[in-house]
C-alpha cells in the first residue's frame, strides 16, 4: 500500500492535535498479552498451503513455524482483542473524534530472534512507538501510527513486530468520466516483481515463473521460490489450456466495468488450473454465468477492456 505511505506534511498552520497525539508515544498498547493458541501444526499447515510454501523445515518432528507467522500467534481472532490498553483506546478515540475515522494498514517490519516450534506459548507486550505529523496521501489526510510488539516464549525474546497504519479522513474522490459511455476497470498494480508478467500480457503471452534451482513453476509471480528459496528464475509460456478449479458468481455490488454487457453483472470469476499445474484467477467469458461449472475446460484469451488495458481471461467450453 505504497500510495498510503507516500504522504507529505500538511503545509501551513499549527497542528494542535499532533501535540496531543505525541503524548501517547511510549505508552503501552498491550501488556502481558497471551497468544490464544499454542504454536501448532494445523495452523502452520494451513498457512503453508495458503502461501504455497513447501519448505520442509515446516513439517516433520523437528518442524518450526514459518518466521513470517510471527503476528499470527498474537492475533485476536474473530472475537477480537481483549488486551488493548486504555492508552491505545484513548489514542484512537481521539483520532476518531477529530474526524480521522478511516484506517488502512500500510506496512510492517519483523525481526526474528529465535524459531518458534509447535507447543510454544506466546506472550507479548506492545507499545505505541510513534505518531507521525499530519500527512496528505492519495487516500486522504491523517496520521501514521506505529506500534511495536515484542514477542516472547517462556520469557525469551522471539521476535519484534512493527505495524504501521494510517488513520485518515478520506480525500474527495474525483471520478473520471467513463470513456465511450462505460466505466473503466481498476488498473493492475505493476511493480518490479511482476512487471515481466504484464509485459507478457502486452505481447499476448501468459508467462509462468520457473525456479532456476529446482524448476518449480509458480504463479502469481514472486521474487523467490517457495520450494527452495532460490531467487534465480526464468519463464515458460503457458499453453493456454486449463480447467475451472473453483468459481464464484458476483451478483452485488453491480460493477458495469466487469460485465461485457455493461449491466454490472452477474459475472463469473474462477480459479483456473492451467495445464502446467499452477492456478490463477480470471473471468470466464463466452458462456452464461450460470453455466460455469467446476471442471469446465477453458482456453486463454486476451480481452481489451479499454484503450489502455488488456487482460487475460478464459473462454469456457462444454467439450
Amino acid at each position: 500500500m505504497t500510495g498510503a505511505r507516500e504522504g507529505r506534511e500538511e503545509p501551513g498552520g499549527s497542528d494542535q492535535l499532533y501535540g496531543r497525539l505525541k503524548e501517547f508515544e511510549g505508552r503501552a498498547a498491550a501488556t502481558e498479552g497471551i497468544g490464544k493458541d499454542l504454536v501448532n501444526e494445523p495452523m502452520i499447515r494451513h498457512w503453508c498451503e495458503a502461501m504455497g510454501d513447501a519448505n520442509p523445515a515446516y513439517t516433520g518432528p523437528e518442524a518450526i513455524a514459518p518466521p513470517t507467522m510471527l503476528q499470527a500467534w498474537t492475533m485476536g481472532g474473530l472475537s477480537g482483542h481483549t488486551d488493548r490498553s486504555q492508552a491505545y483506546e484513548d489514542l484512537f478515540g481521539l483520532l476518531d473524534g477529530a474526524g480521522y475515522t478511516s484506517v488502512v494498514a500500510t506496512d510492517c517490519e519483523q525481526e526474528y530472534l529465535r524459531p518458534l516450534r509447535p507447543g510454544d506459548r506466546i506472550t507479548f507486550d506492545a507499545v505505541i512507538e510513534s505518531v507521525s505529523e499530519r500527512k496528505t496521501t492519495k487516500l486522504g489526510t491523517g496520521y501514521f501510527v506505529t506500534t511495536r510488539m515484542d514477542v516472547r516464549v517462556e520469557g525469551e525474546p522471539a521476535g519484534t513486530h512493527r505495524f504501521r497504519i494510517l488513520k485518515y479522513t478520506p480525500a474527495a474522490v474525483k471520478r473520471a468520466a467513463p470513456r465511450g459511455g462505460r466505466s473503466l476497470r481498476p488498473r493492475p498494480v505493476i511493480n518490479r516483481d511482476n512487471a515481466g508478467f504484464w509485459q507478457g500480457v502486452a505481447e499476448h503471452r501468459l508467462l509462468i515463473q520457473r525456479c532456476g534451482e529446482c524448476a518449480t513453476l509458480r504463479f502469481p509471480w514472486l521474487p523467490g521460490c517457495n520450494g527452495c528459496g532460490c531467487q534465480e528464475w526464468d519463464t515458460v509460456e503457458a499453453s493456454g489450456e486449463g480447467t475451472v478449479f473453483s468459481y464464484v458468481v458476483m451478483h452485488h455490488p453491480p460493477f458495469p466495468a466487469f460485465s461485457t454487457s455493461a449491466e454490472g453483472g452477474p459475472y463469473a470469476v474462477a480459479l483456473i488450473e492451467l495445464a502446467e499445474g499452477v492456478r490463477m484467477v480470471g473471468n470466464v467469458v463466452g458462456v452464461p454465468y450460470d453455466k460455469v461449472r467446476t471442471g469446465m475446460p477453458v482456453r486463454l484469451e486476451f480481452l481489451r477492456t479499454d484503450p489502455e488495458l488488456e487482460l487475460p481471461v478464459f473462454r469456457g467450453g462444454e467439450g
